[in-house]
């Protein structure tokens, strides 16, 4: 066997062989941190529900950007209740809803709706 009928063997093993062989699809970066990226970023809005002195509230927080920087924007309401609005900016996720609370509360002693003892507990 010459060199050019193994060059010709090799062409056909190839050329049989290539459609059974799997396709294979490329792997970016995207598909390893789009995932992770997508749930920081959807957690960064919350919405729910909260029971402040015996009355049912809403809250919401939400990301801001200022300058450079990532702010947080939260806000309570407590629709059967009052119209007051409780709202707070700051650089904390985990303390946004409880400056938010806290800020409803002062807002609702001053206006007379609560005492300064159902209050306590909030402003503390």
């Amino acid at each position: 066997m010459g060199l050019s009928s193994t060059f010709v063997s090799a062409v056909l093993v190839v050329a049989l062989v290539a459609p059974l062989t799997p396709r294979c699809y490329g792997f970016g970066l995207k598909d390893l941190f789009l995932p992770a990226i997508t749930d920081q970023v959807k957690d960064l809005w919350r919405n729910g529900d909260v029971d402040l002195v015996d009355h049912s509230c809403s809250y919401s927080v939400k990301p801001d950007i200022q300058g450079i920087e990532l702010y947080f924007i939260g806000s309570v309401t407590c629709p059967g209740w009052t119209t007051i609005r409780g709202e707070s900016n700051t650089r904390s996720k985990s303390g946004v809803l409880n400056a938010a609370i806290k800020d409803f509360i002062q807002k609702a002693l001053k206006a007379g709706l609560v005492t300064e003892e159902e209050a306590k507990p909030y402003l503390v």
